[in-house]
């Protein structure tokens, strides 16, 4: 199972924190927590989009870009690209690039996003929401394949041959599917025979099982090779040297994300009680000690019959820069290798 961190950029400050929240010092500690990543051993590191005054992460390519010159072995992607507001030649474009700075380091996450302010923004009709992307995920699977497509469609102008360049380093250039846990989404993904990345933001995570029998389902009446077929968690999580060290740190900036957030769109206010109930073993939250947090990766990789990566969204509001740079390193240097020895468990026991 791979381990990565996925930030939004979310530049949302706790009231009476003294957390610095100047937006060029704030990118500049995004760089140096996935160069941590990095050096730590972490797998992937993703970066959100959003285009909204508290997230910094509206041009996400650029920022991975960035991150690629000061990294040498993580992988850097989207999560999500929200492709459906999008031009999916200039995506591509854009993680060509990104792929050939990091030397075949480059993902993209394609999703429709949960927030709505890019569609407006770049001239879409909501009410095409579910069509988009449809027709624009193909179109970017017809680029990955062929470098002068022909092609057209409802919302874009038709492709007569034009080369689109350049061209990855990686043949082909992976792509996965972003879900809020939708059935359409996982009949697609399993259509297209691509990976998935379900975004677990509350609740029990089992109550998804049944979206990824589904997705295989769907994968083998497609003719889909079940090997090919990739599935794994976005979850909110955050390590500390202990369960109360983490739960501390983390409490004060989930509380206040989740009470802004849910403001506008209808959620209940959430409290201590809440979040002691969705750190527990059968919640969402993993937040707790190197421990704790693998205990709860290796549960879950068990109930849904083996993940291919969990990532885990620490940068919710912020939190002090030290504290999240330990918090990173301590899932590469410890929640990784607890997870790898578990998994070695498994499998000697089957």
């Amino acid at each position: 199972m791979e381990l990565g961190i996925d930030s939004f950029a979310m530049n949302l400050k706790v009231p009476g924190s003294k957390v610095e929240t100047e937006p060029a010092r704030f990118l500049g500690h995004l760089l140096e927590q996935i160069e941590t990543a990095d050096k730590a051993g972490v797998h992937f590191f993703g970066v959100g989009e959003h285009h909204r005054e508290e997230f910094l992460d509206s041009a996400a390519a650029v920022i991975l870009a960035a991150a690629a010159a000061r990294t040498r072995r993580i992988r850097l992607g989207s999560a999500v690209t929200v492709l459906s507001a999008a031009d999916p030649v200039r995506v591509f474009q854009e993680f060509a690039t990104l792929d050939l700075i990091s030397n075949g380091r480059a993902e993209i996450v394609a999703g429709k996003g949960s927030m709505v302010e890019a569609f407006p923004l770049f001239g879409f009709d909501l009410g095409d929401y579910h069509a988009l992307f449809d027709e624009k995920v193909r179109l970017l699977l017809k680029l990955r394949q062929e470098t002068h497509p022909h092609w057209s469609g409802r919302f874009r102008a038709p492709l007569t041959g034009q080369g689109v360049f350049p061209r990855p380093v990686q043949d082909p250039l992976p792509i996965w599917l972003g879900s809020g846990g939708s059935p359409e989404s996982m009949v697609r993904a399993g259509e297209l025979g691509l990976p998935v990345m379900l975004a677990v933001i509350g609740g029990d995570p089992l109550r998804f099982a049944p979206l990824v029998r589904l997705y295989h389902e769907t994968a083998a009446r497609a003719g889909r090779a079940a090997n090919d077929l990739k599935f794994g968690l976005h979850v909110l999580g955050f390590v500390g040297r202990s369960d109360q060290e983490a739960i501390e740190t983390y409490f004060p900036a989930w509380q206040h994300t989740f009470n802004t957030l849910g403001r506008e769109r209808g959620w209940g206010r959430v409290d201590r009680r809440i979040f002691d109930q969705a750190a527990g073993p059968a919640g969402n939250l993993f937040v707790g000690g190197p421990e704790t947090v693998a205990r709860k990766a290796l549960a879950l990789d068990q109930a849904f019959g083996g993940l291919a990566r969990i990532t885990f969204q620490m940068t919710i509001a912020t939190m002090p820069q030290d504290k999240l740079l330990r918090a990173i390193e301590l899932v590469g240097t410890e929640v990784a290798p607890l997870v790898n020895a578990g998994l070695s468990e498994e499998r000697k026991a089957r």
